[in-house]
């Protein structure tokens, strides 16, 4: 079989729960050296890490880290995080082939509260230091974000980094900035990092964690940099029973990120996004997972194709329970619970043309109520949108009456099938404004 065929198989096996090679059996197959085909093994490499009675002791990233490099040496395995509240001080780095399995609501990883200063001096995109006006609450060992703005575009530069060594006020980053933090773009460090980072891996894990952002002492810092768990260029990873919470940005964010499986996880009360599958990625699936009092639920972010959000619930979101939009096309958002959106229950955001849309996406099947305030919309279908099946919803509104529609199509919309749905206590069921004046949709 071609690794070509495998892959697929794999992919087959992760979306639908049959196995992944056919006639052959896991079981059947032997570790052969340099094929990724592995046996379903009983038992594999495992290290605990804990404030106590662990083979690594220790309540903070530094311990975890140990365990995540112990794991790596010797080819992958699961660090089991035992009871216990972790302060950490930096992300913990993963690498491909860990798992991360936690204790659920017993194993707590807290972020630090923040220390920030201005920078005192020049930093250029080579150098490998910065110099700080006020180093207090710096330590060796943190992570760091470093922000300017841009001297060539005024644009907002984004680095982070680690601190390896200090002499007063000065600092080695763990690698050159690779930008020009100038003082004349005003920048800044602050000790902000995702709980969870993951840049260029796959084949990871993480499993029944409680991760707490302790937005109080934190500033914002968005999805596209870190969030209770932060990935970047990652491929075939699961995350599956995770509590993310408080993260002054958002919770789960993953960005290039390839065949992600997200499973009852449980993120709340971010300032930015529940979920926030990421720029380019493919075959995402969402499923069975709440997200609550965020800014947006699930944020279909730019190019995310062929992805499933299926049966979520979608409580109290900000903004809308689900957004899609620039160039998200081809995914399936079916059964899922939408419940008391701040403005939309689902939202296909305005893009600029029809090449840059949401297209060729299906709705189907869920619930939504008590969208919006009162010119609340349950589904507001914006822009150039093509193609979009809106079948089998039920949408309702339970609040006294107001101006709130059921779905709205705009003027520049096409191609939209409207079946099967339910749509009680709006004002306006179909609102279509394609149609010409005084004609009924």
């Amino acid at each position: 079989m071609n690794s070509g065929r495998r892959r697929f198989l794999q992919i087959a096996a992760l979306v639908t729960g049959q196995p992944a090679y056919g006639a052959q059996a896991p079981s059947a197959l032997r570790a052969t050296s340099g094929d990724s085909a592995e046996p379903t093994w009983d038992q594999r490499l495992t290290i605990s890490v804990g404030p106590q009675n662990a083979d690594i002791t220790g309540k903070d990233e530094k311990a975890l880290q140990a365990g995540v490099d112990y794991i790596v040496r010797f080819g992958g395995g699961t660090v089991h995080v035992l009871p216990g509240i972790y302060n950490l001080r930096n992300a913990v780095h993963l690498s491909s082939n860990v798992r991360i399995l936690g204790s659920g609501a017993d194993s707590i990883l807290v972020k630090a509260a923040q220390a920030t200063s201005s920078l005192a001096a020049d930093c250029d995109w080579y150098d490998q230091e910065i110099t700080l006006a006020d180093p207090t609450g710096f330590r060796v060992g943190d992570g760091v974000c470093l922000r300017a703005k841009n001297p060539d575009h005024n644009g907002n530069t984004v680095v982070k980094r680690t601190l390896m060594a200090r002499s007063g006020n000065r600092f080695k980053l763990d690698r050159a900035p690779r930008e020009n933090l100038w003082l004349s773009g005003n920048p800044t460090a602050t000790t902000l990092f995702p709980l969870f980072s993951g840049e260029n891996v796959s084949d990871i894990a993480i499993e029944n964690i409680t991760l707490d952002g302790n937005k109080a002492n934190n500033d914002l810092l968005d999805g596209n940099y870190a969030g209770c768990v932060f990935l970047q260029d990652a491929n075939r990873i699961t995350m599956r029973k995770v509590e993310a919470r408080n993260y002054h940005g958002d919770g789960l964010s993953w960005q290039i990120c390839h065949d992600v499986v997200v499973e009852e996880c449980h993120t709340h009360d971010h300032t930015g996004l529940g979920f926030h599958p990421g720029s380019g990625s493919q075959r995402t699936v969402m499923r069975r997972n709440r997200s609550e009092n965020n800014d947006i639920g699930i944020f279909f972010c730019w190019g995310v194709r062929f992805g499933l959000a299926e049966r979520n619930i979608l409580i109290g979101n900000r903004k809308s329970g689900i957004s899609i939009g620039h160039r998200d096309t081809d995914n399936r958002i079916l059964k899922n619970d939408i419940r008391n959106s701040g403005e939309a229950g689902i939202l296909f955001r305005e893009e600029r043309d029809v090449a840059t849309s949401a297209n060729r996406n299906v709705v189907e099947a869920n619930r939504i109520t008590d969208s919006g305030g009162n010119n609340g919309v349950a589904i507001d279908i914006q822009g150039f949108t093509r193609e979009v099946r809106i079948t089998g919803n039920h949408i309702r509104d339970s609040r006294p009456p107001a101006s709130r529609t059921g779905i709205r199509i705009g003027p520049k919309a096409a191609a939209i099938l409207l079946a099967g749905n339910q749509i009680e206590g709006v004002q306006t069921a179909v609102e279509d404004l394609r149609q010409p004046p005084g004609r009924k949709p």
